[in-house]
């Protein structure tokens, strides 16, 4: 099969078994928001589909253009943020909206989106097919999947992805075969258990030809996660909690947070109301939520029958929730 037949092929199937999705505009729907295609690619990195399309639309209702988002105030952003977790692509999502909205308009082209801040080659290759019909090769975890399987690859280079799936990719519609392919490898091609049976390019498939289609790629090697500790203070006054905003630079930077220490390789001494983990990209923390009488520096008292208004990330928020079930703070009370 040649790739032109397999990108035919692969559009035709998806015509009829596309994902409805928030952001998405079918054939015939007529031409994408590039607004809504930058916002979705940006929420969808390293996040689900099921946790993106809620927050998605809650945040199009709240900012229906780009110049509503880059003219809102970060800390507001954030807080819708909150839960979505990856908090940098939060604050490149601020800087990114503020540059369009300067310029007056998108860039129409992968190399003038991957000017913008914070925009990378997948988010830009994306954005430049689907919304503005540029050939370009959209390599996301689930396209590297569905080409490294039709070609039987085990270890394929990215320059080895990229040029076969811009082999594949036609002149007209690049963004339907980009989402045709995404789709593909999140419902069919999956890491395991793939459903070859209703594929429509199993009869051209190294992979599924070998009988052991989950060999490939072969996974990278997971390194192990360092350990961190930190502490965090628990200050409560009438019902409310005393909140901070971390530092506007570095890991939740400018979230909403309980005040506490830096994060380092020694276990907290002190007797704690909860502790709770939390798991990072690059470390895992143990965090000890310790009670602590007076506020320091600026900050707020945030209602605790308020507290989901608060726009604490998920880290802080399983400090809180494992505070009030905890059984010292009900003694306390």
């Amino acid at each position: 099969m040649t790739s032109a037949n397999a990108a035919n092929r692969l559009i035709a199937h998806y015509l009829g078994t596309a994902r409805r999705l928030p952001w998405r505009r079918l054939p015939g729907q007529g031409a994408p928001d590039p607004y809504a295609v930058w916002l979705s690619e940006v929420m969808l990195q390293q996040t689900t589909v099921a946790a993106v399309a809620p927050r998605f639309e809650r945040f199009l209702d709240r900012w229906p253009t780009i110049e509503a988002l880059a003219a809102a105030p970060d800390e507001e952003i954030l807080s819708e943020w909150a839960g979505l977790g990856y908090y940098a692509r939060a604050r490149n999502l601020i800087a990114c909206a503020r540059e369009v909205a300067r310029l007056g308009r998108f860039p129409e082209t992968e190399a003038e989106l991957r000017r913008l801040p914070g925009i990378g080659d997948y988010t830009a290759a994306a954005v430049a097919a689907i919304a503005f019909g540029e050939r370009t090769a959209v390599v996301d975890t689930n396209v590297r999947r569905v080409v490294a399987r039709l070609k039987g690859a085990v270890a394929p280079s990215d320059a080895d992805i990229r040029a076969w799936v811009l082999a594949m990719t036609p002149a007209e519609r690049p963004g339907d075969l980009a989402q045709a392919m995404m789709d593909l490898g999140a419902t069919i091609c999956r890491p395991k258990g793939p459903l070859c049976g209703q594929c429509p390019l199993v009869s051209h498939c190294l992979a599924a030809t070998s009988g052991d289609p989950e060999r490939f790629p072969a996974p990278k090697l997971k390194s192990s996660r360092p350990q961190r500790f930190g502490t965090v203070y628990w200050i409560e006054r009438q019902d409310c909690v005393w909140l901070v905003r971390r530092p506007p630079s570095g890991l939740l930077g400018g979230m909403a947070a309980l005040p506490g220490s830096d994060w380092n390789d020694a276990p907290s001494t002190q007797p704690p109301l909860a502790r709770v983990r939390h798991v990072f990209t690059h470390f895992a923390l143990d965090l000890a939520v310790v009670a602590a009488a007076e506020p320091g520096g600026e900050g707020w008292w945030q209602p605790l029958d308020a507290i989901d208004q608060a726009g604490l990330p998920t880290l802080y928020r399983k400090a809180v929730d494992a505070v009030l079930a905890s059984a010292e703070r009900r003694a306390a009370a």
